[in-house]
């Protein structure tokens, strides 16, 4: 295995599922022959779990200083030096891509792109950075992409780019399908006052196109339909704070419950203690869901789901036979499809548990990082 350095923009304990998708895909990889390098964290002990090395930096120059991203450039550098390093991945193909077409340019090291889709759309917005971001791409050894519908978005924006391209598709960590302890799923229950309740679940950044709002206008039909439901809302986000004031204008303040933060390693309980797992996705400003992590770890857990069409994320979820996809701004089929699921026990088992297979037989990462041996060994 070829001695690797893989930078990105996201990663844990930053929230996401680009941040988990890296972490993931980093912790299946002989941790000899690998280093992240990744932004400066608060938590400094935080990497000290990891079998790989992580080395962090603030990546740019300050704003008064330019080219930034210079300073990016000489710190790969270094760490090229110091690691023998023999390929590089980087997860975002502008700016962070540019320092490893350099590093191809000056010291013939091939690299490789993972393109998430926001940085699609910020590249294609200006004719100058669609032509670097172009030769970024052309230039490394392949495009991954998370979706086939990513794949497709990249190909419309650089057709050049035709047979470039791979898609790797995020996989759950298998923890997620065995159950945690009872005993922890009764406490988390209490702690959060959902005796007798019929649970919701959402887990996203509390962002655009994740859909919050959306669900937050459709609660009060969908309560009429179903009535005694909780809302669980894992994560934190720019926007929570608009979200807290719609959901007061709607009277919702007893329906809801902000969990916020909850480290990864802890996540898969609030699937178990849920009837089902929601997340309204939509796109926003041109930008669409790359997969949606969320929905596979869902799946892995056997939580019925209901997702918005958005990007890849009816790859994550077959619609009726995984689960369900919806018109994210259709009040209506939203409530129908909710109290589908939290009244016919039997349906919503059997797409948990179809989805739950699926996610055993084709999600997992030994099938999908043999797509990248040829480059990596």
């Amino acid at each position: 295995m070829k001695n690797t350095l893989i930078i990105t923009l996201d990663f844990p304990p930053t929230i996401g599922g680009i941040s988990t998708y890296i972490e993931q895909i980093a912790g299946e990889l002989p941790p000899e022959n690998f280093v992240v390098l990744a932004p400066k964290t608060k938590e400094k002990e935080y990497d000290q779990k990891y079998p790989f090395t992580v080395e962090r930096t603030n990546f740019y120059y300050p704003r008064f200083i330019w080219p930034r991203w210079l300073r990016l450039y000489f710190t790969v550098k270094k760490l090229v030096k110091k690691y023998g390093i023999e390929l590089i991945q980087v997860h975002h193909i502008l700016p962070v891509g540019y320092v490893a077409y350099m590093m191809k340019k000056k010291f013939g090291i091939p690299y490789l792109v993972f393109s998430h889709g926001t940085d699609i759309a910020a590249a294609s917005k200006k004719k100058r950075k669609k032509k670097l971001a172009m030769k970024v791409a052309l230039n490394s050894q392949q495009v991954i992409t998370n979706s086939e519908s990513l794949n497709k978005r990249l190909l419309a924006q650089f057709p050049d780019l035709e047979g470039h391209s791979t898609v790797l598709y995020p996989c759950p960590d298998v923890d997620f399908f065995a159950p945690p302890e009872e005993e922890k799923i009764a406490k988390l229950r209490s702690q959060l006052a959902l005796e007798g309740k019929r649970v919701i679940l959402s887990i996203a950044r509390l962002e655009h196109g994740k859909g919050f709002t959306n669900l937050t206008r459709h609660m009060p039909a969908i309560l009429k339909e179903v009535p005694n439901l909780v809302w669980l809302i894992v994560g934190e986000g720019s926007q929570k704070q608009s979200l807290i004031n719609l959901i007061k204008k709607h009277s919702l303040q007893n329906i809801v419950r902000f969990v916020g933060h909850v480290p990864h390693d802890d996540i898969k309980s609030y699937y178990y203690l849920s009837d089902l797992f929601i997340l309204l996705t939509h796109p926003y400003q041109g930008m669409e869901e790359g997969l949606g992590l969320v929905f596979l770890e869902a799946a892995a857990t056997g939580i019925p789901m209901i997702a918005g069409m958005s990007g890849g994320v009816e790859e994550a979820v077959a619609d009726g036979r995984t689960g369900l996809v919806v018109d994210t701004y259709n009040e209506q089929q939203v409530a129908a499809a909710i109290k589908k699921l939290i009244e016919d026990i039997d349906y919503a088992d059997r797409l948990g548990k179809a989805a739950q297979l699926r996610v055993r037989d084709e999600f997992h990462w030994d099938h999908q990082l043999a797509k990248l041996d040829q480059w990596m060994k």
